[in-house]
């Protein structure tokens, strides 16, 4: 089917807005209907617009007809200014099946190939892509830590901003992801003095005026999540996010989308563990669903005011 059927749109109309208006579009991974419910009741009350994001293993996870009966079930129109983003495609054919099924907007992530390598794929899925107007993301530079099964790394390396005009212009992608120091995962810096490469963005930004950059594993992880976790049985010590006010310093340089995963996942657990520790006799999974629902939607609200700057943006 095609995204507009979904009533989906693609991510360029968003970009250029937020580049205009030097804020983010928030990009959060969800997983399951509980997750879908809490990111999209937290775009609705903030007017904001967002971006679905799925990753390969939450697709296999959640299965095709599900997933997108679930988007179906949203009743979506291109005025609430919702994409459908498959995250990390690591193929063609993995990037070709999301268009296929009514996914609005791409990512190829071929950043542990070779340069040329990493161009000649990108430019088979866009040449795809495009033919359907989905956008696509392609990414310089890659990022270590681990997210999921599809989503890891050991090691990082930083883009090289000489390496944008190139690259961008050989394969006409509509936003690139790059590396500034950024990781998968809850654990992204080991000391809080840390700061993302400001120089290395600043010189992105200078080869590529206006045009959209975007930032994986830039999960803030609250604190306050992280605390509750561990009161109530959990064990996530040393975790550190990027910070609010790094993040807002981004969005002043060309970078127009924020990824979030591991902040919702957070928000998930502390939802349950606590809700199990208030409430050792209960056993109806509404309930405890529910206390974790509410934990996402608050963190969305949060970080979309706070962080992306997206709210009353439509």
């Amino acid at each position: 089917m095609k995204y507009s059927d979904f009533g989906l749109v693609n991510t360029r109309e968003m970009f250029l807005n937020a580049i205009k208006g030097k804020y983010a579009i928030p990009a959060f991974n969800f997983y399951n209907m509980e997750t879908l419910n809490a990111i999209m009741a937290a775009a609705r009350d903030t007017d904001s617009p967002i971006i679905l994001a799925v990753s390969e293993s939450a697709l296999k996870y959640m299965g095709a007809n599900m997933l997108m009966g679930m988007i179906s079930g949203l009743r979506l129109s291109p005025e609430r200014s919702v994409a459908l983003h498959l995250d990390h495609g690591s193929s063609f054919d993995a990037c070709k099946n999301a268009v296929d099924l009514g996914f609005s907007s791409v990512m190829i992530d071929a950043s542990k190939l070779p340069f040329e390598a990493n161009i000649e794929l990108t430019k088979q899925v866009v040449e795809y892509a495009h033919a359907h107007n989905v956008s696509v993301e392609a990414e310089l530079g890659t990022l270590a830590g681990i997210e999921d099964e599809t989503t890891f790394g050991t090691e990082s390396s930083y883009t090289n901003p000489d390496d944008v005009i190139k690259f961008v212009n050989a394969t006409n992608i509509d936003s690139l992801a790059i590396a500034i120091g950024t990781s998968h995962g809850a654990y992204k810096r080991k000391s809080d003095d840390e700061t993302l490469r400001f120089d290395i963005l600043d010189a992105v930004a200078k080869q590529l005026p206006s045009f959209p950059l975007v930032l994986h594993g830039a999960s803030s992880i609250p604190e306050h999540l992280v605390k509750t976790i561990n009161k109530f049985g959990g064990d996530i010590t040393g975790a550190r996010g990027i910070s609010t006010d790094q993040l807002r310093r981004a969005t002043e340089m060309n970078i127009c989308k924020i990824n979030v995963d591991s902040d919702s996942r957070l928000a998930f657990t502390a939802g349950v563990r606590q809700y199990f520790a208030d409430n050792p006799s209960k056993f109806n999974p509404r309930d405890f669903l529910g206390a974790a629902i509410n934990l996402i939607h608050q963190n969305c609200i949060n970080e979309i005011n706070n962080v992306m700057g997206s709210n009353n943006k439509i």
